[in-house]
């Protein structure tokens, strides 16, 4: 089975969809649209309490979600509850939300597209660029979070060739690129910057954009050459990986005298990027 997991954007809030390539079908957070639809700050009380109602109403629907692995706040992936899309369907009519018939035509639109992407490749570029520009993003940045996609996928093909697994083995691999070159856990990142779901490249400046890219970059290039046999050789490399951007963000930190892991956030980012400039004073 393949399948991949996405992120999709919905009235600015982020919904976690998984890809299944056997099926053609698209697998949605119950969680993630709950909290969309309703605004609740307890996503998983009101689908365990709808999931009782519905079954003392004799409907069959929460007997038939099944569950699948999707990333959570802390970078790991975890079984959650999830519907395809002629589920959530039927799932949202028991959901009183004015947003209900705005989020149908959206689900609608997203099964569309990926089904043209499945076509053209190239869309699913033009739409990443498309949800990043809807968000407040400057052209700059994105141009760098893109890169860093593909730097990504090349570094997960590469651990995918190696036998390594999805899921946790990716995750622990990430771990350790990341503390390697930021000198803090990923966990430790997301604090740093008030981060709970949210994804945490997409809340890193510029600099930490491209300090990360180059510890990834690094990371597959040295496994590419070393041909580490296990997960326990892949450690090693991921270590190696991010120490190639360690020396390069400390070099950087000594010539400016600045950190280079800060809390900014993408809050901060599109607050600073609105912000009125300065006039600078005339001579």
């Amino acid at each position: 089975m393949k399948q991949k997991n996405a992120i999709q954007i919905f009235e600015d809030k982020k919904v976690r969809t998984l890809w299944d390539a056997d099926q053609e079908k698209w697998f949605i957070s119950i969680i993630d649209v709950i909290e969309v639809l309703t605004n609740t700050d307890r996503p998983r009380k009101y689908w365990s309490d709808l999931k009782t109602k519905l079954k003392k109403e004799g409907s069959e629907l929460s007997e038939k979600i099944g569950q699948l692995k999707m990333q959570s706040a802390d970078g790991k992936f975890y079984k959650t509850d999830v519907a395809d899309t002629e589920q959530l369907f039927r799932l949202i009519q028991s959901i009183p939300s004015p947003k209900a018939e705005p989020f149908k035509l959206w689900l609608a639109q997203v099964a569309s597209e990926r089904l043209d992407e499945m076509q053209d490749p190239e869309l699913s570029i033009d739409r990443a660029l498309e949800q990043y520009m809807k968000l407040g993003y400057s052209e700059n940045w994105i141009n760098q979070r893109l890169k860093s996609i593909e730097i990504r996928k090349e570094l997960t093909d590469e651990w995918k060739k190696r036998g390594l697994k999805e899921g946790v083995q990716f995750a622990t691999l990430t771990d350790i690129i990341t503390k390697a070159w930021s000198d803090k856990t990923t966990k430790e990142y997301k604090i740093l910057k008030g981060l709970k779901k949210e994804n945490l490249r997409d809340n890193m400046t510029n600099t930490e954009l491209i300090l990360n890219m180059l510890a990834e970059a690094s990371t597959k290039d040295i496994s590419a050459a070393t041909n580490p046999k296990d997960f326990e050789e892949s450690k090693k490399v991921a270590k190696q990986g991010g120490n190639v951007a360690k020396v390069a963000r400390k070099e950087l930190e000594a010539k400016t005298g600045k950190n280079v892991v800060t809390s900014l956030n993408a809050k901060g980012l599109l607050k600073e990027k609105d912000a009125p400039k300065k006039l600078k004073p005339k001579k």
